[in-house]
């Protein structure tokens, strides 16, 4: 669209089109349209498809295979929506899934508090799919099940404008409309029950997750409170430590270009890699994390995170870097995964700044080649060995506190006497122009 716009006005014309495409749409707009809602066969997903399809929209169900392990079968998702009268296609994004929670541990983009944010990568991961094949089953407008209070409302929509300018979104739970007609899962379950759909209100939960392959998320309900224990989580990929088995559990990875190709001696794929990573390290109680993280909306959230095969992998390759980075590439690395979290957390993953910045990661991470031993025990990682890192800067001989013959031909002790020197210029210059404040009022009336 973009593209066909060659003069000043008619470059215009499709920026205010596609605005209007990308723009959220009310209930009453989307007669005609054909809607690709994303349903997870809960009372939300079947009181939306059933709603619009009252409304006069042609509607399908669209649902993302992640490998979420609190799905015994994702195929069930259709047998859910089937009273609903709607096809519902599973899209295969098992792979995609992987591939990314692969660029996120290489770029070791953890966010807020130091959390492995899995949901914000599977929201990118989830819309390109998904929109991919809402396009080839002939849908014009794509429905989330995100609320008008947090950041995937944000993502799914950003994601849509950024992949698919003209295509429409609709989000259910911020239109007025909708809300009126469904203040709670009361109304909701009623709704269904007249249209001979069987919903149950259920127990109310203490908090809600959200699960994929990388990790879940539990949050609201209960854990909103900041003096409810994270305690109160059940954990599903990982365990509480001391839940974790009493012995010492040893696991080497080997790694390439800052990828894990190996675990115990076996060559992996990305997604065996971190099937492998999650029952290792979930049997032994790592990847727990609770975070006070900043919301893109500008909000505080507290949540609870599980991602035990992350937490294994990204801190063996942490070890990798330590050997083979020099202090200002770890400097530079440093800004760079933090600057990664960030455009991933706020639906940002495909902006060009964010792949920049995975270029200059890249660039980096080319000489992360090594075999890492750690031993895992009731939560904690500790580390046995570091080997065949062909790219490692740590030079025994030269980090060793012994005279040896290094003192001829690499670190010679006298030599340190002029560095020592010249760093007392800059020492001296600054005391005498008073710039030195050798104690601080740490107290103060």
């Amino acid at each position: 669209l973009f593209r066909a716009a060659t003069s000043p006005a008619s470059r215009r014309a499709a920026i205010s089109a596609t605005a209007r495409f990308s723009s959220s749409l009310g209930f009453s707009q989307l007669k005609g349209e054909t809607v690709g809602v994303c349903v997870s066969g809960g009372l939300d997903s079947r009181t939306v498809t059933s709603r619009l399809k009252d409304a006069g929209a042609t509607v399908m169900g669209f649902c993302a295979d992640l490998d979420q392990p609190d799905e015994e079968d994702i195929n069930d998702v259709k047998v859910k929506m089937a009273p609903c009268g709607v096809d519902t296609f599973i899209v295969d994004l098992k792979d995609d899934i992987a591939d990314m929670a692969f660029e996120v541990i290489k770029a070791q983009a953890r966010y807020d508090g130091g959390y492995w944010n899995t949901t914000g990568l599977a929201r990118a991961v989830t819309v390109r799919g998904l929109l991919d094949e809402m396009q080839r089953q002939g849908c014009t407008v794509l429905s989330h099940g995100a609320t008008g209070r947090g950041n995937d409302q944000i993502r799914f929509e950003r994601y849509t404008n950024v992949l698919h300018p003209t295509f429409k979104v609709y989000a259910p739970w911020r239109d007025p409309e909708l809300l009126k007609e469904f203040p709670g899962r009361k109304q909701m379950a009623d709704y269904l029950m007249t249209k001979g759909i069987e919903a149950e209100v259920g127990a109310k939960k203490r908090y809600s997750t959200d699960a994929n392959l990388a990790g879940l998320s539990h949050e609201a309900e209960d854990l909103e409170y900041l003096t409810t224990s994270s305690r109160i989580v059940a954990p599903t990929m990982t365990c509480w430590p001391e839940d974790a088995p009493d012995k010492v559990e040893q696991v080497t990875v080997e790694f390439k270009d800052g990828f894990a190709v190996k675990i115990n001696g076996k060559s992996v794929t990305p997604l065996e890699a971190l099937r492998a990573a999650n029952e290792i390290g979930g049997r032994n109680g790592l990847g727990i994390a609770n975070a006070m993280e900043n919301r893109v909306i500008g909000t505080k959230s507290r949540g609870v995170y599980e991602a035990p095969g992350m937490e294994l992998l990204g801190y063996c390759l942490s070890q990798v870097y330590q050997v083979v980075l020099d202090k200002r590439s770890s400097d530079l690395f440093a800004h760079l995964s933090r600057f990664v979290a960030g455009q991933i957390y706020d639906g940002r993953y495909f902006d060009p700044s964010t792949r920049a910045a995975l270029n200059a990661i890249d660039t980096l991470a080319s000489r992360a080649e090594g075999k890492v031993t750690v031993s895992l025990y009731k939560g904690t990682s500790f580390i046995d060995s570091i080997s065949d890192a062909p790219n490692s800067i740590y030079v025994e001989e030269f980090a060793s506190m012994e005279a040896d013959e290094c003192d001829q031909d690499g670190l010679n002790p006298s030599s340190a006497q002029g560095f020592v020197e010249i760093q007392r210029c800059e020492a001296v210059a600054l005391s005498k122009a008073g710039h030195i404040q050798a104690r601080r009022n740490i107290v103060t009336d």
